[in-house]
């Protein structure tokens, strides 16, 4: 069976799950307004819905992390093909706020099946290089972002729906589920290296891992509340919002393609150090600028984020293995989950800082859904233009409390790796 094993087919069939996954990212991010306006949603209920996907994520795949070893990452693989195609036809079909939280949970616990699977694959089939084939992985993530996000600004510009936007995502969703049917999978790397459960149970309660649990919150939040609400948020700052989104994920997409130089010349523990302080800096600018200089503030974000999810795993995959997929899987689901809270309590602060804007008394739902050129739609742009950038003002102390975390981080590694040296050099 092993001489069956195709390592650089499965990653392939891997990326075009994750592509699968990122674009209903980006196509959902490109309709959300538009959901909003249709369906009479306020912010608040948009934010249930979208964070839905963040909470469906972290339920699969940390209900994956459990069973992975047990049934197999192909099983996992093809429910995650199953759960993806139910949730993309749901949402075609969704007539209102209850049709698209459920098509919306579907989809979250597709993709959070899909990375349960993924990334102790890739750890498995790349034991050498797990860091940068993990980064390479996820440069699939942006890349279907930029995708879905010019996806859903050409064919808006056309005068096509949303619906056949997100019907759009059937065509890589049967490629995929087509190739995994087809190839042999290796057992995990923890399995094959004869870990026990118990091991595996002690390592997820190390100081290190808990740190890192930890940390996953920030790094999460600060890349993927600000993606999937970066349409919403400046809608009013610059005419071309959405195409912020597809900036930020292209330039992650170039940086992950790299990542192999960067990481191995910096150490992981650095680049999640220059990470932590160009996403504060980006987001600084991003909610003090305004025109093109949204623009230069973007792509700054962009390289801040670029890092954040892929070597967060790596780290965890290198530096603690005996966690195996259980710990990777904890990781991206404390990630979700902290995204899902964090996107329900903004969404309720968004709206009450419009509501502060808009006069007295005001009907938010009235104001929103008003004829374009009213008073009514003049005086929910301005108070959207103040709140988007309030929101994001917001959010900036969140890097700013990862740099210090990473800051010691740095050298805590650095200080680790000299015992660990001189031992080596006494023995």
């Amino acid at each position: 069976m092993a001489n069956a094993i195709q390592p650089q087919k499965l990653f392939v069939a891997s990326c075009m799950a994750l592509l699968v996954t990122s674009l209903s990212f980006g196509i959902r991010a490109g309709i959300l307004s538009r959901l909003g306006v249709e369906f009479h949603l306020d912010t608040k209920q948009l934010s249930i819905i979208a964070g839905t996907a963040f909470w469906g994520f972290p339920l699969a795949v940390v209900i994956g992390g459990f069973i992975v070893d047990a049934i197999g990452m192909k099983r996992l693989l093809l429910a995650a093909f199953i759960l993806h195609l139910v949730g993309i036809v749901l949402t075609v079909f969704a007539n209102g706020f209850w049709s698209l939280f459920i098509s919306t949970l579907f989809i979250g616990m597709a993709n959070g099946t899909v990375e349960a699977a993924c990334n102790p694959l890739v750890a498995t089939i790349f034991p050498d290089n797990k860091t940068t084939k993990l980064n390479h992985f996820h440069l699939w993530f942006p890349g279907g972002i930029v995708v879905g996000t010019l996806l859903v600004f050409l064919l808006t510009k056309m005068g096509l729906s949303w619906q056949l936007q997100v019907a759009t995502m059937v065509i890589p969703t049967l490629i995929y589920g087509y190739l995994f049917l087809k190839l042999d999978f290796p057992v995990t790397e923890r399995v094959a290296a004869g870990v026990s459960s118990a091991q595996m149970y002690k390592s997820i309660l190390s100081p290190l891992f808990i740190v890192m649990f930890i940390l996953m919150f920030g790094t999460a939040i600060t890349e993927l509340f600000t993606g999937q609400w970066i349409e919403v948020l400046l809608k009013n700052v610059t005419e071309n919002s959405i195409l912020i989104l597809a900036l930020t994920a292209g330039v992650q997409v170039l940086g992950r393609g790299i990542a192999g130089p960067v990481v191995h010349k910096i150490s992981p523990t650095g680049v999640l150090l220059i990470s932590a302080i160009l996403s504060a800096l980006g987001l600084y600018l991003l909610s003090h600028v305004s025109g093109n200089m949204v623009f230069v503030a973007a792509f700054i974000f962009g390289m801040g984020v670029t890092y954040f999810w892929p070597t967060m795993l790596g780290f965890i995959s290198e530096n603690i293995p005996e966690s195996g997929a259980l710990g990777m899987n904890l990781m991206g689901g404390a990630g979700m989950f902290a995204v899902s809270v964090y996107m329900y309590f903004m969404g309720g602060f968004y709206d009450s800082i419009i509501v502060k804007n808009l006069p007295a008394g005001a009907s938010l739902d009235a104001y929103r859904s008003a004829a374009p050129g009213s008073a009514e739609a003049t005086a929910f742009s301005q108070a959207t233009a103040v709140a988007g950038p309030e929101i994001i003002n917001a959010t900036l102390v969140i890097p700013v409390v990862l740099i210090v975390a990473f800051t010691g981080l740095f050298f805590y590694m650095r200080s680790r790796k000299k015992v660990v040296k001189a031992q080596v050099q006494i023995v």
